[in-house]
């Protein structure tokens, strides 16, 4: 193993993310958790990476496309007006609420990333799209929507932008459970001040760039291993809430940071 892969053995086995499958849910879940690595990769290799998954891999069931491993994803992003979770300011740096629609699919997720330490967990409910306007009263709604209802309005969130791009994801399953990685692309934005996921003219992120993510149980799948190893690849960090509210001008990095760091 080359100095490059040093990552992988100094992996804290402590990160964590649930992970819920994209189907219809009902009331508010979590699920048990499972270690998310990110990399941002330039367009050549991304597009190396996803033949090469093609080949070892299976398609997402909830994919189309030519390989029925693709699909749409919209998200509508919330923060406060003075961009406390942009700028990471107490416990806004360690949640993240959205809204999510995968496809065309009828109905919509809500959505909260949570960080505790070097934990990550993800609780969401579905709802109609039809419904998702009534959100703005932060009161209206059924019941297994209080809990988003309730913590945004306590926390004073609002929708400032839209981000949508394309995904390809590929599955397969291992004694420890099911892995999954994805490729985002064609990344682009919109500002929102409205519980909708409609937008008007968008701006384009991360040209020439995609985002590989993968995520597993257990110890890091042997395929995960060889991915890393054949394509040279690092982790970074790539908050597509950050790139979007730096590239919209919606928020402005402090003075100290650099443009890569709306990427973390």
């Amino acid at each position: 193993m080359g100095a490059r892969q040093d990552w992988i053995t100094k992996l804290p086995t402590s990160v964590r993310l649930s992970y819920p499958n994209v189907t219809s849910m009902g009331a508010a879940t979590t699920n048990g958790y499972t270690s998310e690595i990110k990399f941002l990769v330039n367009e050549a290799t991304g597009h190396r990476i996803r033949d090469w998954a093609r080949e070892r891999l299976d398609a997402d069931p909830n994919g189309t496309g030519l390989h029925g491993d693709e699909y749409r994803v919209s998200t509508l992003y919330l923060d406060t007006a003075a961009r406390d979770v942009f700028h990471r300011r107490g416990s806004y740096g360690r949640s993240k609420y959205r809204v999510r629609r995968y496809g065309e699919e009828p109905r919509v997720f809500l959505e909260r990333k949570l960080r505790t330490g070097s934990r990550l967990a993800k609780r969401r409910t579905d709802i109609p799209l039809e419904t998702l306007h009534l959100l703005r009263t932060l009161e209206a709604g059924a019941q297994d929507t209080k809990w988003f209802r309730q913590r945004v309005s306590i926390r004073q969130l609002h929708p400032v932008c839209r981000v949508s791009y394309l995904r390809t994801a590929r599955v397969a399953d291992t004694p420890d459970g099911r892995m999954r990685m994805t490729i985002d692309y064609s990344l682009s934005a919109a500002p929102a001040d409205a519980f909708t996921l409609d937008a008007g003219g968008q701006a384009s992120l991360l040209p020439d760039q995609m985002i590989l993510e993968v995520k597993y149980r257990g110890p890091m799948p042997a395929v995960f291993r060889e991915l890393a190893d054949t394509f040279a690849i690092m982790p970074g960090r790539a908050s597509k809430y950050r790139v979007a509210a730096a590239a919209l001008g919606i928020a402005k990095l402090a003075r100290e940071e650099g443009p890569s760091t709306a990427h973390a």
